[in-house]
């Protein structure tokens, strides 16, 4: 899977820059572990809400990279018919509520779709991931207090990556991460962020008390991202960080950390199939019809809504 994704935005990036992929992308190389380590300790029912920077949330989640991709591209047959693009890919039959292009915006939907299972006694935990960014909302500061408030099966997940944008944390941040979450009494871990087996080892204590009904739980993920906040900066060439910075944190990386784990010979065989799997996600989402013009106003307004009793129709 960490091979899947980096592969995956390897591709996306290649599109991005010969203009099949019109207006860029939130590259998610270097963070593998965080999306993999995270969504291997969920089962296929639990729910996870997603970020700007999200391909990897949603592959390690168990979407199809061909239909990923084709939804990057605007083609009908991506996750979301094309409409949703790189920022705001769903599938609710694999418990992908959406990415999204708000920051922090995670936040209420993960405790609202646990706030509901709970309520309909369903044994699943939702999670919500974001960046440092984040964490200075007040939308995600109100989702701790209630998550809290209510014991609900919430795991967040901060993505430290270092910087918002191009804003360094340190300089922005307060406190630290785990120091909010603790605020509001939830149990706060820091991991590293560029370590799979680390991750999903927290994420696990962290699911496994929060389905038992002990309540949220915070993932501080120390990781970092090898290329730029977006796209547009390989063009913008912005001066926030120093290659010597950038090469220190690359002998971290999170690929060949795993890799060192598996039996000779078998990282290069899984290389290969996703080699050969990420071709044919490409040759499907090329060729791909666009959606039809003359439906562009189809699912842009809800219909067939009920409302509660007591209110009005």
């Amino acid at each position: 899977m960490l091979r899947l994704i980096r592969g995956f935005e390897e591709l996306a990036l290649a599109l991005v820059k010969s203009g099949e992929i019109a207006g860029g992308i939130h590259p998610y190389i270097g963070q593998e572990a965080v999306a993999v380590g995270v969504c291997a300790a969920l089962r296929p029912r639990d729910l996870i809400a997603s970020t700007h920077r999200g391909h990897g949330h949603v592959l390690a989640k168990g979407a199809a990279p061909d239909r990923l991709l084709a939804e990057l591209l605007g083609r009908s047959t991506g996750l979301n018919r094309g409409r949703g693009g790189s920022m705001h890919a769903a599938d609710f039959s694999l418990g992908i509520l959406g990415a999204n292009g708000m920051v922090g915006a995670g936040g209420p939907i993960a405790v609202g779709a646990a706030w509901s299972a709970q309520q309909a006694g369903e044994d699943l935990v939702a999670v919500a991931f974001f960046g440092d960014g984040a964490l200075n909302q007040g939308v995600l500061l109100e989702s701790f207090n209630l998550a809290a408030m209510w014991r609900l099966p919430v795991l967040f997940v901060c993505e430290n990556n270092g910087y918002a944008t191009t804003l360094p944390a340190a300089t922005a941040v307060a406190g630290s991460a785990t120091g909010r979450a603790a605020a509001f009494g939830i149990p706060a871990a820091e991991v590293d962020g560029m370590d799979t087996e680390a991750v999903r080892a927290a994420a696990a204590e962290a699911v496994g008390r929060a389905r038992a009904g002990g309540g949220p739980g915070f993932l501080e993920c120390r990781t970092y991202r090898f290329e730029g906040h977006h796209t547009m900066e390989r063009l913008m060439k912005p001066r926030y960080r120093t290659p010597e910075e950038i090469a220190d944190w690359r002998t971290l990386d999170p690929l060949p950390r795993a890799a060192a784990l598996l039996p000779p010979g078998l990282a290069a065989q899984l290389d290969t199939s996703v080699a050969e799997r990420l071709a044919a996600a490409r040759q499907f989402a090329l060729t791909s019809e666009l959606p039809d013009s003359a439906g562009a106003l189809d699912h842009l307004y809800a219909d067939g809504l009920r409302p509660r009793t007591g209110t009005g129709a």
